[in-house]
């Protein structure tokens, strides 16, 4: 099969296009024939060693964990899924190694989910990953219809999903983007604000109380930004900063299970989320898709499309 691969720790000048053997499939775990992927933040920060201590890489190692595509086999211990199922889903392991950057993948039977078929490739492709980040962030601090919910980085890919979810839920959302973002965050329902200083006495003018819960998406001030604005510590989560929860908040480290993977499903079907696409490269290309990635301008999801 074609894989892209990282023989060592490095950047987006280290990947590398092979051919390799598909991965083996044990008696609980299906085989995946890969449309799509997508380049997440995460992908090369672990190819850089940055992850290391939290889920170590295997090389030569395939990033990637977004997964969508059609069964071709199933382990012997294997119930629920057959061959040929469309699914989408979310694979990740302990350790990093076979992933989702190539023709094939394994996943356990809960990591994958049927994929709705008014869900294209593309979009299932760049859906679980961020989508499980920003369902689990709202539930972590329980937003609910009512709520007003500041969302850090909302045209980002965890932040436009977030921001949907919410708005499904009945909340009123503010999402803080660049200018020339607030546009596409209106058209999802948020009302955007403006980065940069002073971003906490705008976010009071539109909601002189403070909002009742913030998500972050970016680190940085994001947190300090929050509580200066008025909301609770504890109904403060951030899914990419741990040091949160020395100021009160809640850190979330994604995890995959059905449940989850079938509500992000359901939202698909119910016309309630879409998952923008910022751009779409062939495999060939993953070295520029993580560069592009790596510039922190993108709006909404970058996706590998697998032939």
């Amino acid at each position: 099969m074609k894989a892209v691969v990282l023989p060592h720790y490095g950047g987006a000048d280290d990947l590398q296009l092979r051919e390799i053997p598909p991965p083996p499939v044990g008696a609980g775990e299906v085989l995946v024939k890969l449309k799509a992927t997508s380049v997440n933040p995460v992908d090369w920060k672990l190819g850089a060693g940055y992850l290391d201590a939290m889920i170590p890489g295997e090389f030569p190692l395939i990033p990637g964990w977004d997964a969508a595509g059609i069964v071709t086999d199933v382990g012997a211990a294997v119930t629920g899924v057959a061959r040929g199922d469309e699914v989408f889903g979310y694979v990740r392991r302990p350790i990093a190694k076979w992933g989702t950057y190539a023709e094939y993948t394994v996943a356990e039977p809960h990591m994958v989910t049927r994929k709705p078929p008014s869900l294209d490739w593309a979009s299932a492709g760049g859906l679980s990953l961020t989508g499980l980040a920003a369902l689990q962030a709202l539930d972590a601090v329980g937003v609910t219809e009512g709520d007003t919910v500041l969302v850090h980085a909302a045209a980002g890919g965890v932040g436009v999903l977030a921001v949907q979810i919410a708005k499904a839920r009945g909340a009123r959302v503010i999402g803080t983007a660049s200018v020339r973002n607030h546009d596409f965050l209106r058209a999802f329902g948020a009302e955007p604000v403006e980065y940069g200083p002073g971003l906490a006495e705008r976010v009071k003018l539109l909601v002189p109380d403070g909002p009742d819960a913030a998500l972050d998406a970016i680190g940085g001030e994001a947190a300090d930004v929050s509580l200066k604005s008025g909301t609770a510590p504890e109904r403060i989560v951030s899914v990419v900063d741990p040091d949160i929860r020395e100021k009160g908040g809640q850190y979330v480290f994604i995890s995959v299970t059905a449940e989850d993977l079938e509500a992000l499903a359901a939202l698909t079907e119910a016309r309630q989320l879409i998952v923008p696409i910022s751009e779409t490269y062939p495999l060939e290309r993953t070295a520029d898709a993580w560069r592009a990635s790596m510039s922190g301008r993108t709006r909404g999801k970058i996706v590998l499309r697998i032939a």
